[in-house]
């Protein structure tokens, strides 16, 4: 049966927009909701809380504590026969105000405005009152995407050059309770020479992130996050000794998901010793390990390419590409990312398409044994290096992700083109993030209905499909699924087939396409600049 929540702003204060957010996450939590508006006496809110049988009462006072003090004093008094047949209430005011009403002892509930969503939305659906031990906040990601909703999980990268700095630092963005989940950033050698300290280099240490050299760092830098709202933790897979680092991190960290590549992270992009197909067969077996344990798996694969200017299609094909591994491989959860801003001058209306693209390629791998969640983010190249500017393309761009409904959103810190973030960074952009998914959970326009987007994803997956059957055709009779075939994979980027112009010169890729940006989108190109479709491009793999 729905439960009935009626509320109103108390006495002489016509301030609601609490009231009425209270009310929008208490309709989210399948509460039916009468609002009663601003200046609301005493009697009237107990009257209407009668006829409405209401289960809850909340009522808000933002003006003088010392006039809100006598006024809830007496709203208690007249309440005591609805307390007593069970009706529960709860105040919301500012904080001197609510500070005034838990000297009363009366309200089960006290809000002063410094609560995030998801605690306000755990205490309407009776998860728990009030959230303060790690038990209260779910600790494995799919577990957590459920408890937030509609909420989006809120992730951001941290990693400092000294291991001090972000221990204390991993402290204080828990303590906040903005994030949901820390990736740890850890330096180049953590990465690739964590079990093999003849390896690394002492000039390097601290380049790109964290140092962490022993088990005990990692301990560390996870205990010192059970505090505030609990965040889960995870990092990089490495580009070494997979299965080693992937043991040790759910020893320490207790690793939320792994994230991979499938075509990188390797000597194609100077990041680890493997060989294009050797690494390709590496991630493979890291999924299985991890499929097998039921630890969700993201492949941080499309936007790669999108960040060496390749054509959107083959974004959208290595999008595929990567859901369709990992389902190959045994992964039950898998996590969809999504980065926007690849490349930079992608235009906002072409980049919903392209993300639209994707989804409408990958949604059919769904099913009972494989579930997508999907996690958007701005683009690491995308950021302006003023601070203002950098703000505003940091909301705007989370505001446009929200088109998709994404389960996690990983914020890309406004700092990113200036500097790696700091503590008090990353609550900052967790703030303006928080606003911007406010916003548009409030009631955003649908910017998916647009025609021109519309018209340009199914543009977009009928190329991609050109391109996945010209991969196909590259295999031999002895492989069976060539779109999982390490052999095969590793000949399409070999050939061209996957190609980005970034990669010119490079050992394992031909690198010889041209791209371009047009109506604000990525295309392939002839040499003088005219659009060149998949069909002309890759004729010779094509029967």
């Amino acid at each position: 049966m729905q439960k009935t929540v009626v509320a109103a702003a108390l006495g002489e204060c016509v301030h609601v927009a609490g009231v009425l957010n209270f009310l929008h996450l208490a309709e989210a939590a399948g509460w039916r909701t009468v609002f009663l508006g601003p200046a609301v006496a005493i009697e009237d809110v107990l009257k209407s809380a009668r006829e409405e049988s209401a289960d809850l009462v909340g009522v808000s006072y933002r003006l003088t504590p010392e006039t809100g003090e006598r006024l809830l004093g007496e709203f208690a008094e007249a309440a005591d026969d609805l307390h007593a047949s069970g009706v529960r209430f709860a105040f919301g005011g500012t904080p001197p105000v609510a500070e005034k009403a838990h000297k009363l002892g009366f309200f089960e509930h006290i809000f002063n405005g410094s609560e995030p969503p998801e605690e306000v939305l755990a205490y309407l659906k009776g998860q728990i009152s009030p959230l303060h031990t790690e038990q209260d906040y779910p600790q494995a990601v799919v577990e957590r995407i459920h408890w937030k909703s509609p909420y989006p999980l809120l992730r951001h990268h941290f990693g400092l050059p000294n291991l001090e700095d972000t221990l204390n630092g991993v402290e204080k963005i828990s303590s906040a309770k903005m994030l949901d989940v820390i990736s740890l950033g850890i330096d180049q050698d953590a990465q690739e020479n964590f079990f093999h300290p003849e390896r690394q280099d002492v000039r390097r240490k601290g380049a790109g992130g964290v140092p962490v050299r022993s088990v005990d760092d990692y301990r560390a830098l996870f205990a010192a996050s059970r505090q505030g709202n609990y965040p889960l933790m995870r990092t990089y897979s490495g580009t070494d000794d997979f299965i080693r680092l992937a043991e040790m991190y759910i020893q320490t960290i207790h690793n939320a998901w792994c994230a991979i590549p499938l075509f990188w992270f390797n000597r194609m992009d100077g990041r680890g010793p493997w060989d294009l197909e050797g690494s390709i067969r590496e991630h493979q077996r890291l999924m299985t390990w991890y499929g097998e344990r039921g630890i969700p798996v993201e492949l941080n694969e499309p936007h790669h390419w999108g960040m060496r200017d390749a054509p959107d299609v083959i974004f959208v094909v290595s999008a595929f590409l990567s859901a369709y591994n990992a389902r190959a491989y045994g992964v039950r959860d898998y996590i969809a990312q999504l980065m926007f801003n690849s490349p930079p001058d992608t235009s906002d209306a072409m980049d919903v398409a392209k993300m639209l693209a994707a989804l409408k390629l990958i949604e059919p791998l769904s099913g009972y044994d494989f579930h997508i969640w999907k996690q958007t983010r701005t683009g690491l190249l995308s950021y302006p290096v003023d601070s203002n500017a950098a703000r505003a393309h940091l909301a705007t761009s989370i505001y446009l992700q929200m088109a998709l409904k994404p389960h996690i959103i990983h914020i890309v810190g406004h700092t990113e083109a200036d500097h790696a973030a700091t503590a008090e960074d990353i609550i900052d952009a967790c703030g303006m993030a928080r606003k911007a998914i406010e916003n548009s959970l409030h009631g955003a326009p649908d910017m998916t209905a647009d025609p021109a987007v519309q018209s340009r994803a199914e543009y977009l997956v009928s190329e991609a499909q050109i391109t996945l059957r010209a991969i196909q055709n590259l295999a031999t009779p002895v492989s069976r699924d060539p779109w999982a075939d390490p052999v095969t994979l590793a000949k399409s980027v070999k050939l061209g087939i996957l190609d980005a112009p970034q990669l010119r010169n490079n050992p394992f890729a031909l690198g010889q396409i041209k791209t371009s940006m047009f109506n604000g989108s990525c295309i392939a190109t002839y040499p003088d600049g005219m659009p060149l479709s998949e069909a002309i491009r890759l004729a010779q793999y094509l029967p």
